[in-house]
C-alpha cells in the first residue's frame, strides 16, 4: 500500500486550511494493467477488468435488495468476495457480473443478455411488476470497477459537477406526465404512465498513463458511466426509441443490456487522489466550516463561564469561608451548606453504575474509531471497516465497562456485585440486540439484502458471549477488589431538607436546558450522518467528526458543571442522576431531529421502511443518551469532587 498523501492527513486532522491540495484514501493495493501481460512484471499486471455489482438501494425506501432480485444479466461463474462483519451488517452484498473488459480495448455496442416476460406466466409477471417498483422508488444501481464506485456525473445549476456514486434503474413519467428525477436527462422520456428502463451504459475508464510508460504498466484512477434507455432493434447497434414499458402492460416483451466501454489516458491524476474527482463534487467544505465555527462559539461562550465560575466565584467563596470560624460558616448559604449531604448515595445507584459503565465503553470505542478513521484507515475506500472496527472495540473493551460500574457501585455502598456484573455485561447490550434482531426480521420478511444471515447473527452472539461478557466479568472482578472512591467531606447521617426551589433550579427545566447547547454543536453534523445513512451518500469528513466529538465532549462537560453549580447553590444536592441526565438529554433532541429529519428530508413508502427507520433510529439514541451522560456525570463527579475537596470541614 502506498503511503499516504500528506496533504489528506493534514485535512482530516483539520491542520490545514480548507485549500489542502487532495485526498487519499487507502484500500486495496494498487494493481497494475496492461494490454499484454508481457509488458508488465510477470504476475504484478492484469489485462482483465472485472466489474463488480453491489446491493440496489433508494431514498424512497430503507430495503435494500441484491442485483439478482431485479432480474438483471447475471455472471455464469457468478462469485462473490469475500466480506467483512460491516459489510455484512451494512447489508452490502458484492458480486461478479457478466460486465468484462480487457484493458485499452475500446467495445461499442456489446449485447449482455435479453430478458423475456410473457405477463400470461404469473412469475414472469412478477418479475416485472418488481422491476417497475424498483424503477417506481428510485432504486440506484452501485458497481465497482478495481475497489473504485463507477460513478454518474452530471452538470446542475451553476455549471457544477455531481458525480454520484450510483445511477438509476430507470424512471417513471407518472399519469400527470411529471417526471421523475431521472427522467429529465432526455426529452423523449415524456409518455405519460410510462417506464423507461436504463438497459444501457456507455462506460469510460480512465487510467493514469505515466505509470505505464515506465513499464509498469498503468494504473485505473476514474471509471464513469452514462445510463441510457434504448429499445434495440435485430441490427447490432445500440440506436433507437427509449424502452418504454407501458404501466398497463398485457403482451410479451424483451429487454436487451447492452454497454459500451472506452479507455481514456490520463497523466494528471494520480493513483493516490483517484477519489478526488468523488468527494470534491459534494459542496459540503463550506458547510463544514461554518457547522465548526459554531460549535467553537458555543465552546468559547461556556468555557467562558465555567472560568468566571471556577476562577472568580469559587475561589472568592472559599477563601471566604475557609477564614471564617464554623459558628460563622454555619450561616453562609449557598453550595458550602450541602458539604454534608453531597455524596449521599444515589436512589438506584445500581442502575446510574450500570450505565457509565457501558457509557466508558461507547467512549473510548468512539474515540479510538473516529480516531482511526483520521488517519485514513477506516475510508469509503476500506468497505465495512467502520463497523468492523467499532464492533471489534466495544468487544474488547469489556474490561473498561466493568471496572467502572463495579467501582462506582461499591462507591455508592451497593452490595449486590452479582447482579452488578451481569447488567452491566447484558443490560444495553441486550436492549440493543433485541431491538436490532426484531428490525432483523423485518428485512428477512420482506426478502431484503440487509439482513443478517442467520450464521452472522450467531457470531455475533458468540462474540458477546464469548469475549465481551468474560472481559466484563474480569474488569467487575478488579473493580470490586479496589475500595470505594473515597469523598473529601464526611456524609451526615441525617439528610439535609432541601429548600424550595426557583423554576429553573427544578430537576425537569434543568434537565431540558442541559441538552440545548450540546445539541448545537452537533446537529450540523447530524445531517450528514442522517445522509450517509439514510440517503446513501458518502461520507468521508471524518476529521470534522471527529473534532466535533471533541467539542461535544467539552460542551456536555461545561454545560452540565455549570447547571450542577447552580443547583448546589440553591442547596439542592442530588446531582448524581441530574449530572447523567442533563447532558444525556442531547438524545432526546437528537431523536426529535431524527422526526424531523423523517418527515422533511425523507419519502419513505411503506410501513416496513417507517418500522425499520423508527426502529434504527432508537438504537443510535439509546447509544447516543448513554455516551452524552456518562460525559456528563463524570465531569461534576470530578468538579464537585475538586470544590469540596477544598474546604475546611470539621
Amino acid at each position: 500500500m502506498n503511503s499516504p498523501d500528506p496533504c489528506f492527513i493534514l485535512l482530516l486532522s483539520l491542520l490545514a486550511v480548507s485549500s489542502c491540495c487532495g485526498f487519499y484514501l487507502p484500500g486495496l493495493a494498487p494493481v497494475s494493467f496492461c494490454e499484454n501481460v508481457s509488458e508488465g512484471v510477470p504476475g504484478e499486471c492484469q489485462t482483465e477488468i472485472q466489474l463488480f455489482v453491489n446491493r440496489l438501494d433508494s431514498v424512497e425506501s430503507v430495503l435494500p435488495f441484491e442485483y439478482d432480485a431485479f432480474d438483471f444479466c447475471k455472471d455464469k461463474n457468478e462469485r462473490r468476495p469475500s466480506e467483512n462483519l460491516g459489510q455484512v451488517l451494512f447489508g452490502e452484498r458484492i458480486e461478479t457480473s457478466p460486465y468484462k473488459f480487457s484493458f485499452k480495448a475500446d467495445q461499442a455496442c456489446t449485447k449482455v443478455c435479453t430478458k423475456s416476460y410473457d405477463t400470461s406466466e404469473k412469475e414472469a409477471k412478477l418479475r416485472l411488476d418488481f422491476l417497475k417498483r424498483g424503477m417506481e422508488l428510485n432504486y440506484q444501481h452501485h458497481w465497482i470497477v478495481d475497489n473504485m464506485p463507477v460513478t454518474w456525473c452530471y452538470i446542475v445549476e451553476g455549471d457544477q459537477k455531481i458525480c454520484n456514486p450510483g445511477f438509476p434503474i430507470g424512471c417513471l413519467v407518472n399519469q400527470e406526465g411529471k417526471p421523475k428525477d431521472a427522467c429529465v436527462i432526455n426529452a423523449e422520456f415524456n409518455k405519460k404512465n410510462t417506464y423507461y428502463l436504463f438497459n444501457h451504459v456507455d462506460i469510460t475508464i480512465t487510467y493514469h498513463s505515466g505509470v505505464e510508460q515506465a513499464g509498469n504498466g498503468a494504473r485505473l484512477v476514474a471509471a464513469t458511466l452514462e445510463p441510457k434507455s434504448i429499445k434495440h432493434g435485430d441490427d447490432q447497434s445500440c440506436e433507437g426509441p427509449p424502452m418504454e414499458i407501458p404501466a398497463e402492460f398485457n403482451s410479451n416483451l424483451k429487454v436487451t443490456y447492452s454497454y459500451s466501454v472506452k479507455f481514456k489516458p490520463n497523466v494528471d491524476i494520480k493513483w493516490a487522489s483517484r477519489w478526488d474527482y468523488i468527494l470534491v463534487s459534494m459542496p459540503h467544505t463550506n458547510i463544514q466550516w461554518f457547522s465548526i465555527m459554531n460549535s467553537l462559539v458555543i465552546v468559547l461562550f461556556l468555557s467562558g463561564m465555567v472560568a468566571m465560575i471556577m476562577l472568580r466565584t469559587l475561589h472568592k467563596d472559599i477563601a471566604r469561608y475557609n477564614q471564617l470560624d464554623q459558628e460563622d460558616a454555619q450561616e453562609e448559604s449557598g453550595w458550602k451548606q450541602v458539604h454534608g449531604d453531597v455524596f449521599r448515595p444515589p436512589k438506584m445507584g445500581m442502575l446510574l453504575s450500570v450505565f457509565l459503565g457501558q457509557g466508558t465503553q461507547i467512549f473510548t470505542m468512539t474515540f479510538i474509531t473516529l480516531l482511526l478513521a483520521c488517519l485514513g484507515f477506516l475510508s469509503p475506500a476500506n468497505r465495512g471497516a467502520l463497523m468492523t472496527c467499532a464492533v471489534v472495540l466495544w468487544v474488547l473493551l469489556g474490561t473498561p465497562a466493568g471496572y467502572v460500574s463495579a467501582r462506582l457501585y461499591k462507591t455508592f455502598g451497593g452490595e449486590n456485585w452479582k447482579t452488578n456484573v451481569l447488567l452491566t455485561a447484558f443490560l444495553c447490550p441486550g436492549i440493543i440486540f433485541v431491538d436490532f434482531f426484531l428490525m432483523n426480521l423485518i428485512l428477512w420478511v420482506e426478502g431484503s439484502s440487509a439482513a443478517v444471515p442467520f450464521g452472522t447473527l450467531v457470531a455475533i452472539l458468540a462474540l458477546w458471549f464469548g469475549i465481551s461478557v468474560p472481559l466484563t466479568f474480569v474488569g467487575a472482578y478488579f473493580g470490586f477488589k479496589k475500595t470505594g472512591i473515597e469523598p473529601p467531606v464526611r456524609t451526615n447521617q441525617i439528610p439535609r431538607q432541601i429548600p424550595q426551589q426557583s423554576f429553573f433550579t427544578k430537576p425537569v427545566p434543568g434537565i431540558f436546558m442541559g441538552g440545548i447547547l450540546p445539541f448545537g454543536c452537533i446537529f450540523i453534523q447530524l445531517f450528514f450522518i442522517l445522509n450517509s445513512i439514510w440517503s446513501h451518500q458518502m461520507y468521508y469528513m471524518f476529521g470534522f467528526l471527529f473534532l466535533v466529538f471533541i467539542i461535544l465532549v467539552i460542551t456536555c462537560s461545561e454545560a452540565t458543571v455549570l447547571l450542577c453549580y447552580f443547583h448546589l447553590c440553591a442547596e439542592d444536592y442530588h446531582w448524581w442522576w441530574r449530572s447523567f441526565l442533563t447532558s444525556g438529554f442531547t438524545a432526546a433532541y437528537l431523536f426529535v431531529y431524527a422526526v424531523h429529519y423523517f418527515f422533511s428530508k425523507l419519502q419513505l413508502v411503506g410501513a416496513a421502511s417507517t418500522i425499520l427507520y423508527f426502529g434504527y433510529t432508537t438504537i443510535m439514541v439509546l447509544i447516543f443518551f448513554i455516551f452524552t451522560g456518562t460525559i456528563g456525570f463524570f465531569a461534576s463527579f470530578w468538579f464537585v469532587n475538586k470544590i469540596y475537596s477544598v474546604l475546611k470541614v470539621d
